[in-house]
């Protein structure tokens, strides 16, 4: 007998995908949540897994193992490779996948803005892949600096770039800098430490743009009491493998780039038929379906919403109201009552700027220094997924904060994607 249960897919586990398949948990409806990984990234930490702070599997979740309690959801490892709008299908990697009503939840991609070069040798930190790779490069600068006898080619290796002066970038670049300043200078007793330096590149006139002015001095303020060159107005026109050049003519010489300075949506909507626009986001409807087709949803950071005139921000917030709206909206449409516009309520934002130092503002207050850091700590581990993560993020923490010393100072092995 056929099932004639309505089917919702939704593609992406982030924390759009996950907070509606959640939201969907009892409801009259088969769900099945597709995703090219088994595992669910809390991606506001991924910078930590790069700066050698948290071992990846401490913010990664099993996506079954979440699913686990939900009978009416179901879990298919798999790459979405079309959408198909009028035949209600995907095509997968493992073949096609029929629904009734679509979740797309894929999130977003690095945006380079044209800068020649940044595609080609730029680090990203977009994925767990990324941050273990970066991880390993810088490890191995400092391994390749140890026996380097050209001074030149010594400071080139020493020299960490980074682009962009948003929360990622501030906060990479201030783990970046604890990371060498601490650890590794006890690792690597011989080493001329004179040549370590940590750039911090931002094209606009401030840090954090979107929060008070007192933060953005706060945080420049601390960085640079880190030892890291914040650079402002400072518009990155090329990265070569070796070096970046600014607009202003300076070239800095350096084996290691790292490109937080934009995101998109994540490339390939718009050959589904999807209605793309800016920085290759889906313009979706208030209620977040796609115009001319109701049983679609599209959330998080592939979706364009404007908000008093502005679009909303691509931040995990954001996905995740979006994903518990969504899920109340597809129970509305089964029982053929009116759909609801989404509103998004921002709660804050925050940043870490290494130990004891944050800044943050939460429902309209502003905090700075230690006061914010332990806001920003109690956040992140109240929202990490599964009690196991907390207790070895916790721990982490911990063991850094009271003996200055970071246990993941590894360089791991990387697999292709065929797992060899």
């Amino acid at each position: 007998m056929a099932n004639e249960r309505p089917q919702v897919v939704i593609v992406g586990a982030g924390f759009g995908g996950l907070w509606a398949v959640r939201g969907l948990a009892g409801a009259p409806v088969d769900v099945l949540l597709v995703d090219r990984n088994n595992y669910h990234t809390f991606l506001p930490l991924l910078y930590q897994v790069a700066a050698a702070e948290l071992e990846p599997e401490a913010i990664a979740y099993p996506i079954r193992s979440i699913l686990r309690e939900m009978p009416n959801a179901r879990f298919l490892l798999a790459e979405v490779e079309e959408v198909d709008l009028a035949a209600r299908q995907l095509q997968t990697s493992v073949g096609p996948v029929p629904y009734d009503y679509l979740v797309l939840a894929l999130g977003s991609a690095p945006h380079f803005f044209g800068v020649p070069g940044a595609r080609e040798h730029a680090f990203t930190l977009k994925s767990m892949e990324d941050a273990i790779r970066l991880r390993n490069h810088v490890l191995g600068r400092f391994e390749a600096a140890q026996w380097q006898q050209d001074p030149d080619a010594r400071a080139r290796a020493l020299t960490f770039v980074v682009v962009g002066g948003g929360p990622t970038g501030v906060e990479f670049a201030g783990a970046l800098a604890e990371l060498i300043n601490g650890p590794l200078r006890r690792d690597y007793p011989d080493l001329d430490f004179r040549s370590a330096r940590v750039i911090l590149l931002e094209a606009q006139s401030t840090l954090l743009p979107g929060l008070p002015e007192r933060l953005q001095q706060y945080a420049r303020r601390r960085l640079e009491q880190m030892g890291v060159d914040v650079r402002l107005q400072a518009l990155v026109e090329e990265i070569a493998p070796a070096q970046v050049r600014i607009r202003a003519g300076e070239v800095i010489q350096s084996d290691t780039v790292v490109w937080t300075a934009g995101v998109q949506g994540v490339p390939g909507a718009d050959r589904w038929g999807l209605p793309t626009g800016r920085a290759g986001r889906v313009a979706v409807l208030p209620t977040l379906q796609v115009p001319g087709h109701p049983e679609v949803y599209v959330i998080g950071d592939l979706a364009y919403v404007e908000q008093e005139g502005r679009p909303l921000p691509m931040v995990a917030p954001v996905a995740t109201q979006q994903g518990k709206a969504v899920a109340a909206n597809l129970r509305r449409q089964l029982q053929g009552q009116e759909l609801q516009p989404f509103r998004y309520r921002d709660r804050g934002t925050m940043a870490t700027i290494g130990r004891n130092a944050a800044v943050a503002q939460v429902y309209g207050r502003s905090f700075t220094g230690f006061i914010a850091w332990v806001l920003w700590l109690g956040v992140h581990l109240f929202n990490l997924i599964g009690f196991r993560n907390r207790l070895l993020v916790m721990l982490s923490w911990a063991w850094d904060y009271f003996f200055y010393e970071r246990v993941v100072r590894l360089q791991m092995p990387r697999l292709d994607p065929d797992g060899k």
